[in-house]
């Protein structure tokens, strides 16, 4: 994993509290929602309110490619990559 998604890994296992995760195990293939992170809506819900704090841009929930961006986690860096506030 490159630096950003180790970061975003962290984020989202410290912040929402996923205790059964080892960091070590996640992959930027790691899927967000079901057998990967087992996120449900509302844990990405918090995601976005943390990735908007974090890295200054929105992410907004009627975007149409919100399934694609919160797909795994390397899809999720990859588009925080492009859109965050330097």
């Amino acid at each position: 994993m490159n630096k950003l998604e180790e970061e975003l890994a962290a984020l989202i296992v410290g912040e929402l509290n996923l205790e059964d995760v080892q960091l070590d195990t996640v992959t930027a293939d790691t899927p967000l929602y079901g057998d990967g992170l087992g996120l449900d809506s509302i844990d990405i819900l918090e995601i976005a309110l943390l990735i908007s704090k974090k890295y200054g841009f929105e992410l907004r929930s009627d975007n149409p490619d919100n399934q694609k961006i919160f797909a795994t986690l390397g899809a999720l860096a990859a588009y925080v990559e492009a859109h965050r506030v330097r």
